[in-house]
């Protein structure tokens, strides 16, 4: 696999050996000293932005409220990475080609950016979504572990594992640190040359015919111009492209919950209990271990009520919060009557069936349209960062599933 720093003929050959398998690239030449404009300070853009600086390209960052901030889907402390996606492999790939580059991240970095607990995924009954992931991670080497109900109850004394047929436990993988990772990839980008400014981009018209984009105009007045432009809105993405984008990606609400580990116990710590996924009766659940202290995180993944991000209550709701309590009591006995530490609501920007969206705009062949994350996509930044930068810098879109043309109005999510 390919290693940071990429070269611009490395992205123009591939996002990552075995990881997408481009075929042959035909590229408009932007020179060494091309300028890009990423529009977008998430995960997502600011990984295309890394990718692009090691093609050898000029590259403006600019965000509306700063890195990973608050408002946007990237903020938050902790984002799961796992390569478990069912007969998706395409995902399982861009998980395990990104992974080596977070790792590096946080070998860079001052305080940690990725902790290695694993990641156990256990279910009621023996789905599709289990074999599949099994069959996938035995082609690709991975050494993903199948585990019976008792072996896990042994493993893991801090969960009830009643009604659990069969598990599966990956140990390669784990948390991400989501803000600080964002914020930390920006600092080191501007190290390196990287032109980071505050700004809001006016909205992106459909133009009468097809047209390069001139710059990316800010509601200041001021316009910033470049030889390519990439959009990574996050939720926002719709707002800034609404003659192309609207209801094809749609933002709803999630509620996340950390929970106090009963004191002087550590059954809730990384190096005991792993990050983990709960398929029950077609629902899925997750959470993370007491990492850092802040408690256990635990959240349901069904998608929430959808939300408007400019307006988007930030308090978790009763019935959220009882829903989750009464999970935690029936599936984490240890933790009933824990002291509710933290609650955040975050956002999902979802695509119709959960794929990702990068893409060239339809009306201007030198704008990338990026996002559709789906509440799945922090992992893959690195590897849909590579992909972002080779389209942007000329090459093709090989990947159908993530173009524009299979985003649909109505909401069929198939990507978990």
């Amino acid at each position: 696999m390919n290693t940071w720093p990429l070269t611009r003929r490395q992205i123009l050959g591939g996002i990552g050996a075995g990881a997408l398998a481009p075929s042959i690239v035909r590229a408009r030449s932007l020179g060494s000293d091309g300028h890009a404009v990423v529009v977008g300070a998430g995960v997502f853009g600011t990984w295309t932005a890394r990718a692009l600086m090691d093609a050898g390209m000029r590259v403006t960052l600019i965000d509306k409220h700063g890195p990973a901030n608050a408002r946007a889907s990237s903020a938050g402390e902790t984002r799961m990475t796992r390569a478990g996606y069912g007969a998706d492999a395409i995902y399982a790939k861009m998980a395990l080609d990104s992974l080596k580059d977070w790792k590096a991240l946080s070998d860079r970095a001052a305080l940690p950016l990725f902790h290695p607990h694993g990641v156990l995924f256990f279910f009621d009954e023996e789905i599709d979504y289990f074999t599949d992931t099994i069959r996938v991670h035995r082609e690709m080497g991975l050494p993903t572990q199948v585990l019976t109900p008792a072996q896990m109850a042994r493993r893991y004394p801090m969960i009830d594992f009643d009604g659990v047929a069969i598990g599966m436990f990956e140990p390669d993988f784990g948390a991400i640190m989501a803000r600080r990772s964002v914020q930390t990839l920006v600092a080191e980008m501007v190290k390196e040359g990287l032109v980071w400014r505050r700004g809001q981009a006016k909205p992106v018209p459909m133009p009468r015919g097809p047209s390069p984009l001139p710059g990316v105009d800010l509601m200041d007045g001021e316009r910033v111009e470049g030889d390519a432009y990439i959009y990574a809105l996050g939720p926002w993405l719709p707002q800034g492209f609404p003659d192309v984008l609207d209801r094809r990606i749609v933002t709803s609400r999630q509620e996340v919950f950390f929970f106090a580990p009963p004191e002087g116990d550590d059954r809730f710590a990384p190096q005991r209990l792993p990050g983990w996924a709960h398929f029950e009766s077609g629902d899925l659940h997750y959470g993370f271990p007491d990492i850092e202290a802040r408690g256990a995180k635990i959240c349901f993944d069904n998608h929430g009520p959808e939300v408007d991000p400019d307006t988007n209550p930030r308090r978790v709701t009763k019935e959220g919060l009882a829903e989750i309590v009464a999970y935690r009591d029936r599936v984490f006995p240890a933790l009933r009557g824990a002291q509710l530490l933290e609650t955040r609501v975050c956002q999902y920007e979802n695509s119709s069936n959960g794929d990702f969206l990068i893409d060239r705009h339809p009306g201007h062949p030198n704008v990338t349209l990026v996002g559709a994350g789906s509440g799945h996509g922090f992992k893959h930044g690195p590897s849909l960062g590579r992909l972002a930068a080779q389209i942007a810098m000329g090459g093709e879109q090989d990947q159908p599933r993530f173009t524009l043309a299979t985003k649909e109005t109505t909401q069929a999510r198939s990507v978990i």
